[in-house]
């Protein structure tokens, strides 16, 4: 038996219960790993409350990163070992999978071996934030030096894993939060300039960034209304990835700034390429050299157990953190 979160049904955190499961055996192409470290993401708490791109099976598990060591091979596998340290990387559904547990099977396309050179904390914080912020930026943006990259909701860990891939790049990474007790961290990490959108007016400090240029891409978790000023301060033919909808309010399209402006507009997760190996062997191949080199480097925001789990999604949902929040089993 293993304890495995589970919700039986859609809600809040408290939603969330500790229950005492059977864990099956792995099958063709799948490894039980004992897992040490979880990686928290917001898609999870979308998933939870039942506001995410699929609706869950009740009762449901969650989770799509983990740091662990492998326990048991599924008959046919011959790319990993038992002994293993090895990370779980966002490649299925939560309706298949989850990595809220003490042992999980996974599947194999879903793992990479630990790099050597981080913790099995900072190895639970990589996966999710740096392909994501790999697959918009470098395999589809092309995101080049001196480019000006806007980043919303950049405490975040995608946030901050986007402000270190510019920076690696040469890019100029433009944090926008909304408020200004982060800032301070925010320069800490990288951003080359911040903008507090609760008391600043996104186009125009852009603009005044920029000398009325504009922005050349923008990398936006947050849409809603805000898109409109995000496009204002776009330049000619810039990229706009919208990647997440934590503003629950309606997205209006600003067509008129988008014809004017040649705006490129694409709806992204990293789901597109996370099952196509070549394409996920390419953004693996550039995190592990990053993190080898000192370009990119886990934050990791706050540390809980996993009895407290509810809490750990409380904390999420309060958005105080910078950075990604973690559970140990």
């Amino acid at each position: 038996m293993t304890r495995t979160v589970r919700f039986h049904q859609t809600g809040g955190p408290d939603v969330l219960q500790l229950d005492e499961l059977t864990v099956s055996a792995p099958l063709n192409d799948e490894v039980l790993i004992k897992i040490n470290t979880i990686g928290l993401n917001r898609a999870e708490t979308m998933f939870r409350s039942g506001q995410y791109l699929e609706t869950p099976t009740l009762p449901a598990r969650l989770g799509y990163e983990a740091s662990g060591v492998v326990e048991h091979l599924g008959p046919n596998v011959t790319r990993f070992n038992v002994g293993d340290k090895v990370n779980v990387i966002p490649a299925f559904s939560m309706n298949q999978y989850g990595t809220y547990a003490e042992k999980a099977v996974v599947p194999i396309h879903a793992l990479v071996k630990q790099p050597a050179n981080i913790s099995d904390s900072e190895a639970a914080a990589v996966w999710m934030q740096y392909l994501t912020a790999w697959g918009a930026l470098i395999d589809i943006g092309q995101l080049s030096k001196n480019q000006i990259l806007l980043i919303p909701a950049a405490s975040s860990s995608v946030g901050l894993a986007a402000i270190q891939i510019a920076n690696q790049v040469g890019a100029i990474p433009v944090a926008i939060t909304r408020s200004a007790n982060k800032k301070d961290l925010l320069l800490k990490h990288g951003a080359k300039h911040v903008i507090i959108s609760e008391s600043q007016q996104i186009t125009e400090q852009v603009l005044l960034i920029t000398g009325g240029k504009g922005a050349d891409m923008v990398f936006d978790p947050v849409a809603g209304p805000t898109l409109n000023d995000l496009a204002n301060a776009c330049g000619q033919f810039a990229q706009i990835f919208v990647y997440g909808a934590l503003n629950p309010q309606p997205t209006p399209f600003p067509l008129l700034t988008a014809l004017g402006k040649g705006l490129n507009f694409r709806g992204y997760t990293l789901f597109e390429f996370t099952q196509d190996a070549e394409r996920l062997q390419k953004g693996v191949e550039f995190i592990e050299n990053g993190l080898a080199a000192g370009h990119l480097k886990p934050i990791i925001a706050k540390t809980f157990a996993l009895d407290d789990i509810v809490a750990a999604h409380q904390y999420m949902e309060s958005n105080q953190q910078i950075g990604k929040i973690i559970v140990k089993t």
